[in-house]
């Protein structure tokens, strides 16, 4: 599921730029549908951008989505992120797939509080080895 490449400092910061560009979408935006969308993306691109810091580069296949959230509770010493990143997959999987689903507005304001968590304990992280530069 995953192969070792290098990635440059660039490569890297651009990951989380782009992780962190769908946590302010997520954040500010009225639609509880939207904000969860791309709370959940922020979470996946964020766990990618972990990946990447550890010369890590997923390939797409069956499950791996459920990699990249095992990875990013792994690496950040934080097992909620599997509960609360796999009902969130879950939800996604459901509406795109199944039969839909709706999300009420406490909901989200819980998964955005949550996923901004995440992030805050990632960028000590991301730092770490001056790969990152915040």
């Amino acid at each position: 599921m995953f192969e070792k490449f290098h990635f440059t400092q660039n490569q890297i910061e651009r990951h989380y730029r782009s992780a962190l560009k769908d946590l302010s979408i997520a954040s500010k935006s009225d639609i509880p549908e939207v904000s969860f969308r791309f709370c959940y993306d922020a979470i996946i691109k964020l766990a990618i951008t972990i990946c990447a810091h550890n010369d890590l580069r997923v390939k797409a296949r069956t499950g791996h989505h459920i990699g990249l959230i095992q990875k990013l509770a792994d690496c950040l010493k934080e097992k909620e992120v599997i509960l609360i990143a796999n009902d969130m997959r879950t939800k996604r999987n459901r509406d795109l797939y199944g039969d839909g689903f709706l999300i009420g507005e406490r909901e989200i304001k819980d998964y955005v509080k949550w996923t901004r968590k995440i992030f805050e304990l990632a960028e000590p992280y991301l730092k770490k080895n001056k790969r990152l530069k915040l």
